[in-house]
């Protein structure tokens, strides 16, 4: 790999060897666009691979069960005085508490599960998270890694990572200009001069690491910035355009 801008990605997720380590170091200290990139992929990755959770111990459950096994129950069968004030308050009183502690418990449940149901979701998008850092350290760390590179329309680069045994690439831009709001990067993979949609990148970014796949047999690689949901076909003309072969 001749451009050493394009060790951002790889240098963030050490997939770098102790050489190239080396000389990005020496070339972070300088380079202030490559500084923010580092610090902005670094703080991705941490948000998307650690995200922090707790779980809260259910002790609203417990108090209310305490307080209703503590609480003074009616023996069967045993008649009470009839008309006393103070009986009739003690039975409300119980019926009360009762009742709020089964609404409490049953709210306690409710919050309980719905938190174990967010749990599992935010563990879900980490493991994600962390399959797909692996694959793209997999491709950074090829033996048959080829770096290509191109220039974006109005400042920044893109650089595309192909690893033709894996038939997958790791797109790395940086220091392009904001493509507007509601608006997005798109990636395309051209084969024979047609577009095939490779992805598109988070709304109003203009810095990205990628993973993207079937670049087996591609010809190049195209950017265009689209709505924010993305396109079928791209909005012409390209903003960048990285040959492949």
């Amino acid at each position: 790999m001749t451009d050493i801008h394009a060790l951002v990605g790889a240098y963030v997720l050490d997939a770098v060897n102790d050489i190239e380590r080396a000389a990005f170091a020496r070339h972070l200290a300088g380079c202030d666009t490559c500084a923010v990139e580092v610090a902005e992929l670094r703080e991705t990755v941490a948000r998307l691979a650690g995200p922090t959770w707790s779980v809260p111990p259910p002790g609203m459950r417990a108090e209310v069960l305490d307080r209703v096994r503590r609480t003074r129950q009616l023996r069967p069968g045993r008649a009470d005085p009839e008309g006393s004030p103070a009986l009739s308050r003690w039975r409300r009183w119980t019926a009360a508490a009762v009742a709020a502690g089964i609404l409490a418990a049953g709210a306690g449940a409710l919050g309980y599960t719905l938190q174990e149901q967010r749990v599992r979701e935010q563990r879900t998008v980490a493991e994600a998270a962390r399959a797909e850092a692996e694959r793209i350290r997999s491709v950074l760390a090829a033996p048959d890694a080829v770096l290509h590179g191109g220039a974006v329309t109005g400042g920044g680069r893109i650089s595309l990572v192909t690893s033709e045994s894996l038939d997958a690439g790791v797109v790395l831009l940086g220091g392009a200009p904001a493509p507007g709001p509601d608006r997005a990067y798109q990636l395309w993979l051209l084969r024979g001069g047609q577009p095939a949609d490779a992805g598109v990148l988070a709304a109003d970014a203009a810095s990205a690491t990628r993973l993207i796949t079937g670049v087996r047999g591609a010809d190049g690689l195209g950017l265009t910035v689209e709505p924010a949901t993305g396109s079928t076909q791209p909005t012409l003309p390209t903003v960048a355009e990285v040959p492949i072969t």
